[in-house]
């Protein structure tokens, strides 16, 4: 039997691409996403690797489910990449309740509801592989980001908190922070986007990184060292180059 992979959000961007590239490597696939057609065309593409599963990550009684038909149909998980998300670009002057509910409901808590069930799974049998997808744009604060790089914010942090212990429990949890990828979500940015990568490329990163044993899987790096140097800077020149880069 071939290695079962999970890809939440794979109807399009990075998830499509990578539920692709992984089914075309001969592992079986099960891709989800709330869009049952583009669900639907990804696996006529993916061929027979690809199993297409609709989901909502934000409904938690559907992503138990989930976890227990891929486990009973399938097979046992041996990676899951939490990729589900969005973005809402929201700051101080339409900053309201509403959108940020949102993105916390999707990015985050749709990633909590994944991510439970499919760890009580993987520590039952003492093995597995998760990968969460954050950004670099939870590094630190960024003008229009309030909400999603909160979001991005805290998923970083719950794995920075989970890491040891899945260690100890034989789990290998690896956390994703893309930079600017050029997806159909990236397409609908108006404003210059640093080192621009195309998608290839990223999920070559990608790829290589889950063969691979560091805990954090970045891409484009360059732009990663960048916002990391400006985390570690006093806030008065943090902000002083954050307003020169973004022209806020």
């Amino acid at each position: 039997m071939s290695e079962i992979v999970w890809i939440t959000g794979a109807s399009s961007g990075i998830g499509r691409a990578l539920a692709l590239r992984l089914a075309r490597e001969g592992r079986t696939v099960v891709a989800s996403a709330r869009n049952q057609a583009a669900l639907d065309a990804l696996a006529a593409e993916g061929g027979k690797n690809l199993v297409p599963l609709a989901l909502d990550a934000t409904d938690k009684d559907a992503c138990e489910n989930a976890v227990a038909w891929i486990e009973a149909e399938i097979g046992p998980l041996a990676l899951a990449v939490f990729n589900a998300g969005t973005h809402l670009p929201m700051g101080a002057a339409d900053f309201a309740v509403a959108p940020f509910r949102q993105l916390v409901e999707i990015n985050l808590m749709g990633t909590v509801n994944v991510l439970a069930p499919t760890l009580a799974a993987m520590r039952a049998r003492k093995s597995g592989h998760i990968a969460v997808v954050a950004s670099v744009a939870g590094y630190s604060g960024l003008p229009t980001a309030s909400a999603y790089g909160a979001t991005k914010a805290a998923l970083i942090n719950m794995c920075e908190g989970l890491k040891l212990e899945c260690d100890a429990l034989g789990i290998k949890l690896q956390l994703v922070d893309p930079g600017f990828v050029r997806t159909p979500l990236t397409d609908k940015n108006d404003f210059p986007m640093p080192f621009l990568m195309e998608l290839d490329d990223a999920i070559d990163a990608f790829v290589a990184g889950l063969a691979g044993n560091s805990f954090e899987i970045v891409f484009p790096r360059r732009f990663a060292i960048l916002l990391k140097f400006l985390r570690m800077l006093p806030y008065g020149l943090y902000f002083k180059l954050v307003r020169r880069m973004t022209g806020v």
